[in-house]
């Protein structure tokens, strides 16, 4: 049983973000597999069994991929020499050569957080595309890249989705660390696909939670109805595993702001996980969001809802933290980014909103 999971590395989107959505998180110059050995699988060295089932991939690139941390058996890093038993389920995140994809370099102004000689995060802004593709072939975050690094003569601009480690939607604003050699990416991406990197996000929701705090689990996939859109699906019909821890910040009775914290990157995640239980994202189209979800019928109700929808005219989430370790220095670095002016304003309405009705009560 395989499965190829297509990327690099997860640009784990957004929430996404190894493989698919390696990445909410996912770079073209990795791409992720996964199998689970047959019951009557014998004893054979993981280097020789991956061979066997990856297409135009050297046993000296699943060498090196072991060597590296990117070879897991059973969730469990492993080297060449390992040998697989029967059930064993074997992820390994394999790099490809560079794409012969051109990337044409525009200046724009990016909003730069931290850089250095190896690494720069960047405040991507809503609106914005992370790569070139579907349609989306300027004005991206990569063609300002390619500007801004036009003069270092290491960054490989022969890759499509050059520096890009993982990735946000386009209407999601917020972090995103980009590495500015194939080293300092290839040791970003081994972060993200063990999951030590962190990354937290600040969503408007719809609804009231019972909790102030909870976890929702469920595996991510193609909606078979709708190939657009993720859904939450079983793992035997194509979901990969995804986990989202959420905690209430602020509620407004018919909505809330939660920060969600990803323990996995699948795409769509976050919107995908609160749609799941009942709390789609303010305005997210994609999901239900742009309705009136929650609230009375009356009319200056649903104007006040419009206004809303005006103000912040994409789905309400807003990737704040981004923390991982420097490739080179090994120390753990955390960045928060403001929310953006958009969301701000979306949520002092809800605040003077429930602030006036709390008046009008007490009157």
């Amino acid at each position: 049983m395989s499965e190829k999971l297509h990327t690099g590395i997860e640009l784990p989107e957004e929430e996404m973000d190894v493989a698919e959505d390696v990445v909410d998180e996912g770079t073209s110059s990795f791409v992720k597999y996964r199998f689970v050995a047959d019951p009557g699988q014998t004893l054979l060295r993981i280097d020789k069994f991956l061979v066997d089932r990856i297409t135009h991939v050297s046993r000296n690139r699943i060498q090196d991929a072991a060597d590296a941390g990117m070879i897991l058996a059973n969730g469990v890093s492993v080297k060449s020499n390992y040998r697989v038993k029967p059930l064993d389920e074997i992820e390994v995140l394999v790099s490809t050569p560079p794409q012969s994809t051109e990337i044409i370099p525009e200046e724009m102004s990016l909003d730069i957080v931290y850089e250095d000689d190896v690494v720069m995060v960047v405040n991507k802004p809503a609106g914005m595309v992370v790569h070139p593709g579907h349609g989306n072939f300027f004005g991206t975050l990569v063609n300002g890249l390619a500007w801004h690094f036009r003069n270092q003569n290491n960054f490989p601009t022969d890759d499509p989705r050059p520096g890009l480690v993982h990735r946000i939607d386009k209407n999601t604003s917020g972090l995103l660390v980009v590495a500015k050699n194939p080293e300092a990416k290839a040791h970003l991406g081994w972060q993200f696909f063990h999951k030590t990197t962190e990354r937290k996000y600040v969503a408007l929701v719809w609804g009231n939670f019972d909790e102030d705090t909870g976890t929702v689990t469920g595996a991510i996939g193609r909606n078979p109805k709708d190939r657009q859109r993720m859904a939450v699906v079983p793992e035997d019909k194509g979901g990969k595993p995804a986990v989202t821890h959420y905690r209430v910040l602020e509620r407004f009775g018919y909505v809330s702001l939660v920060e969600c914290q990803l323990e996995t990157g699948r795409t769509h995640q976050i919107r995908v996980h609160m749609m799941h239980i009942g709390h789609p994202l303010f305005n997210d189209p994609s999901y239900g969001g742009d309705q009136i979800l929650r609230g009375t019928t009356f009319a200056k109700y649903a104007q006040f809802i419009r206004n809303c929808f005006e103000v912040c005219p994409r789905h309400a989430l807003h990737a704040m933290t981004l923390g991982f370790e420097h490739p080179v220095s090994g120390e753990f670095l955390r960045f928060n980014s403001e929310l953006p002016n958009d969301m701000e304003q979306l949520i002092d309405r809800w605040r003077n909103y429930v602030s006036s009705r709390e008046i009008q009560t007490n009157e």
